[in-house]
């Protein structure tokens, strides 16, 4: 696809594009920017004198004709040298083209659609393929170029090019990978209008504006398709009529000269006689054709990454290289022997889901069993209600069902209607079709057994961030909580006019603790804070913190005891903040009536030969029921509100553990609980204790 068309797409979608990006865009491409600067100086728009510049060019012309201008002669240079000889007159292909993309534009428009360009270019292009069929075979495909674009030149197309323009169109386009349903547009541009009923939007209005550019409004042909996009016939008459000046206009900025052409007499559409082909010549080159498409088509089912993108490429190429209506893979159903709809187009959601058992018959779940090509007909005597449905829905003379087999396993069957003259061709190609289908099912069973393989992975991934979760949620509560209570004490002082100072530090520091939170738990390091951290002040600046933003409810009385020196440790002061706001928070939920927290520094201790300062909190409630102590510290559904509950005690021993500690704790239901923290004293420190010791020992 031209660049700047693609870029002028994305800039018509653009809410605040203006004239200035334009001109920026147009700029890049020289011819582009003279064919804006002949048009702006044609006679059309000659007022003020001559423009010179880009910018009073464009301002003079309007956003309208220049987005139209710039579509029309990006797909120009874009294709014209599809013609394949300076000979062919393209000038009826264009009309018929320019005819079709004005009104699909109108019919936007009318529709309220969003993107009106974007129906402009479909419109367009709806008829590329026809270009394309005659670069590829212009012996052949002459004649039929400058016939009528019908459904009766699609069927000649494919006896005699096994591709209709309808498939060439769709297949260029969708090489541009645009998020859009250009494509889709282009391959059902012929569809009757009961069959785009349920289609986007898109595909309903460059189907009405093909119809409206061959026949007359007032036919019932373009009434139907005119239903589908809920337009009136008076609409489509105003939509018709106003099109003809439009594009006369058009084509003579493009330097198109559409003089005669409605004189022309198209020829109808003929197939070429065969040329003689020795069989055993034509059997050789389709047996290396189809060893060469196969061994691309397995390249690209294996590197498709998931199932859902693997069954809609199977999808594409079943249209593309064997004519097939709508496929749709029925895969083997895990749950019981049956067929399952799996892939599903836009018009059939139906299929999605749809089981076929194989148990109850029919041609489809024979093909599955018998693992052998075989054609659902109207006439073949149906066997089952599944086989009447199918032949219902595809609404075609025959649909063909193909086993998808890998070893002696048939991991599901490929469906797809077909017409009467198609089948003649298709059993002739039943080992292309089942070499077709096993590379779909080996690429399938590859996808299957990859996923699971890695689904107990993904499964303890995903369990380890949902606890990762869990914890983040529940500490950045704390600060939360804190931060929400100071707000209160905040708002009470400034509405007494007392300073604030103290406050402010709080809250920043509470929002500087959950910045660290969320930090570790992206993989980001905190910053590190490094030194010493005295225990008394830590303890001091907690209960000061829970007293002053009310965190306490009245009826629970918390008391301090610590030493007179100083108990310093080597770490943050933040986490053994996060440690003591868990433990204080669990006995005041457990003290609903009221009742008494203790924290108290007794000082060294010596645990197995080493030197802590032994920190305890206790509460004077219920205690700790029997059942859960054995699992205190390990994640746990707790009882009480909220989806992160029983999880603090297993964040508490984590910390402690950071910080090179050990936690204990000792509950009963009459004492209450008592929770035991041992942190290490600092290296120096332990050694100054270690010496009297040994003293004491001699």
């Amino acid at each position: 696809m031209p660049q700047i068309l693609l870029k002028l797409l994305e800039l018509c979608q653009a809410d605040g594009a203006g004239m200035a990006e334009m001109a920026k865009l147009i700029a890049n491409d020289p011819g582009m920017t003279i064919k804006i600067l002949n048009v702006a100086n044609s006679a059309a728009y000659q007022r003020g004198g001559q423009k010179t510049g880009l910018m009073q060019a464009l301002s003079a012309m309007g956003s309208d004709m220049i987005k139209t201008l710039v579509i029309n002669e990006s797909v120009l240079q874009a294709f014209n040298g599809f013609s394949g000889s300076a000979s062919n007159d393209l000038r009826r292909f264009w009309k018929h083209a320019l005819s079709t993309a004005v009104m699909a534009r109108e019919i936007a428009r009318a529709m309220d659609y969003a993107q009106p360009e974007e129906a402009y270019l479909a419109g367009l292009l709806h008829d590329v393929g026809r270009l394309a069929l005659l670069a590829a075979a212009p012996a052949e495909y002459a004649v039929n170029f400058q016939a009528d674009d019908s459904d009766g030149l699609c069927a000649i197309e494919m006896r005699t090019l096994q591709i209709s323009h309808v498939e060439a169109g769709a297949w260029v386009v969708e090489r541009w990978n645009l998020d859009s349903f250009m494509a889709d547009a282009i391959l059902y541009h012929h569809e009757l209008a009961l069959r785009v009923e349920g289609a986007h939007p898109l595909i309903r209005m460059v189907n009405l504006a093909h119809q409206l550019a061959n026949h007359d409004p007032a036919l019932p042909i373009a009434a139907e398709a005119g239903a589908l996009c809920k337009l009136s016939g008076d609409n489509l008459l105003a939509i018709s009529q106003g099109a003809a000046a439009q594009v006369l206009k058009a084509a003579g900025f493009l330097g198109i000269d559409l003089a005669g052409v409605d004189d022309f007499v198209a020829p109808t559409a003929v197939a070429p006689p065969a040329p003689k082909v020795d069989p055993a010549q034509q059997r050789l080159g389709d047996e290396i054709r189809n060893m060469t498409l196969l061994s691309e088509l397995g390249q690209a089912f294996a590197r498709q990454k998931d199932e859902v993108q693997l069954l809609k490429v199977v999808r594409q190429n079943a249209q593309l290289l064997f004519g097939l209506t709508d496929p749709t893979v029925f895969l083997m159903d895990s749950n019981g022997p049956a067929l399952r709809g799996a892939s599903v187009s836009e018009q059939h959601q139906r299929l999605a889901g749809f089981a076929i058992p194989l148990a109850v018959g029919g041609v489809i779940a024979e093909a599955a069993i018998q693992q052998r090509v075989d054609f659902l007909g109207r006439q073949a005597g149906l066997q089952s209600l599944a086989d009447e449905q199918l032949l219902r829905i595809f609404n075609a003379d025959f649909v063909l069902c193909v086993p998808m087999v890998v070893g002696s396993q048939c991991v599901g069957v490929l469906v797809g209607g077909v017409a009467a003259w198609q089948v003649a061709d298709l059993q002739g190609r039943q080992k292309f079709l089942q070499s077709f289908a096993a590379q779909a099912a080996t690429a399938w069973q590859a996808l299957t057994r990859d996923r699971g393989d890695m689904d107990p992975r993904l499964d303890a991934v995903r369990q380890e961030h949902r606890e990762s979760s869990r914890r983040v949620v529940h500490e950045v509560n704390n600060p939360l909580a804190i931060i929400k209570n100071y707000l209160e004490v905040l708002d009470d002082k400034l509405t007494r006019q007392e300073p604030v100072g103290g406050e402010i530090s709080v809250l920043h520091e509470e929002i500087d603790r959950i910045g660290n939170i969320m930090g570790e738990f992206v993989g980001v390091a905190p910053k590190a804070q490094r030194g010493t951290t005295d225990i008394n002040e830590a303890v001091n600046k907690l209960v000061q913190l829970f007293r002053d933003s009310k965190f306490l409810p009245p009826s629970v009385e918390i008391a301090v005891r610590l030493p007179p020196q100083a108990c310093e440790i080597e770490g943050s002061a933040d986490t053994l903040k996060q440690i003591l706001v868990n433990l204080v928070k669990n006995s005041v939920e457990v003290l609903p009536k009221g009742g008494r927290i203790d924290i108290v520094n007794n000082g060294q201790v010596q645990r197995n030969g080493r030197f802590y300062y032994a920190l305890c909190v206790s509460d004077n409630g219920p205690g700790i029921p029997s059942e859960h102590r054995s699992k205190l510290f390990t994640p746990v559904q707790s009882s009480k509100a909220g989806p992160n509950r029983g999880i603090g005690l297993s964040i508490v021993q984590g910390l402690v553990k950071k910080l090179g500690g050990t936690i204990a704790c000792v509950s009963t239901s009459t004492k209450g609980t008592m929770f035991e923290i041992c942190l290490p004293l600092p290296a120096a420190q332990a050694q100054a204790a270690i010496a009297p010791s040994v003293q004491d020992f001699v």
